[in-house]
């Protein structure tokens, strides 16, 4: 057995592992998970189409058409929660540009992340903004 405790990142980054397991979208899994001021969960979700919505015959197939209409995990999981109610974000994938805006504006102060995105300005904009983005495994 195994008597080490995972860390808050660690824990955080296995709850959006999770979370990830629910997306639809056959090409990118993303899970993300948000945690309090006291380090309990207050959200969990995942990419994919807007609540309620069941995609039509042949969406899936077209990865480049289809983006346009995904909601990214951490856009849906800031849908459920107030602004400064969490304080860590995990996501399975760094988050884009436009997500590391997002988070900034829910005044989240540590995002964790596994897999880098190359694409994404939030390395720059997190050391601006004074917030930690680690990479938790990898």
């Amino acid at each position: 057995m195994n008597d080490r405790r995972l860390s808050i990142p660690e824990y955080s980054m296995a709850l959006a592992e999770v979370a990830s397991l629910r997306s639809e979208d056959p090409f990118r899994k993303v899970g993300a998970a948000a945690l309090d001021w006291d380090n309990r969960v207050i959200a969990t979700s995942y990419n994919g189409l807007a609540p309620g919505f069941d995609a039509p015959e042949g969406f899936w197939d077209d990865r480049e058409g289809r983006q346009k209409f995904m909601l990214h995990a951490e856009v849906n999981l800031c849908s459920l929660f107030k602004r400064g109610e969490a304080k860590i974000v995990a996501t399975t994938t760094m988050p884009c540009t436009a997500c590391m805006q997002t988070l900034c504006a829910y005044g989240i102060k540590e995002i964790y992340y596994r897999e880098v995105y190359k694409e994404s300005d939030a390395p720059e904009i997190a050391k601006l903004y004074g917030i930690i983005l680690e990479q938790v495994g990898g």
